[in-house]
């Protein structure tokens, strides 16, 4: 009643990350852009070295976990469980350098595929944070 009387309507929800790069697709390109520039710049061949070849695997797990991640369906969830990443990235050696390298790949796909300059710098601040929990070795 007071809704009609006073024009009073319910604020849009804001768009998740997720939605704002393009749902499926855009976190999908996302992904494997991330993927192709550690596969093809030369800069990035230590983060390469510690990956399993070939990465068609990992690129999906990837993009599986990116749509979570990003407020979009939680598809890695569904299928492996809580992604408990510092846990599943123990066994590998990850070091400072590994993170720059690995934000120098990310920073490059989130160049390519997210438009909107602010929810880039937040993304680019949010994988930071992430990449950096990583490290595991001096």
């Amino acid at each position: 009643m007071l809704k009609k009387l006073f024009k009073i309507e319910e604020p849009n929800k804001p768009l998740t990350p997720y939605e704002q790069i393009g749902g499926e697709q855009g976190t999908y390109t996302l992904a494997n852009r991330f993927y192709d520039f550690m596969q093809n710049d030369p800069h990035a061949k230590p983060l390469l070295d510690i990956h399993p070849q070939p990465m068609d695997s990992i690129r999906q797990r990837f993009f599986e976990f990116l749509s979570g991640w990003l407020g979009g369906p939680p598809l890695f969830e569904e299928k492996y469980g809580h992604p408990r990443l510092r846990a599943r990235h123990l066994p590998f050696k990850i070091t400072r350098l590994q993170r720059d390298l690995w934000m120098l790949c990310m920073n490059q796909a989130l160049e390519e595929v997210v438009d909107n300059k602010l929810l880039r710098r937040q993304l680019q601040a949010s994988f930071y944070q992430l990449a950096t929990h990583m490290i595991n070795s001096d």
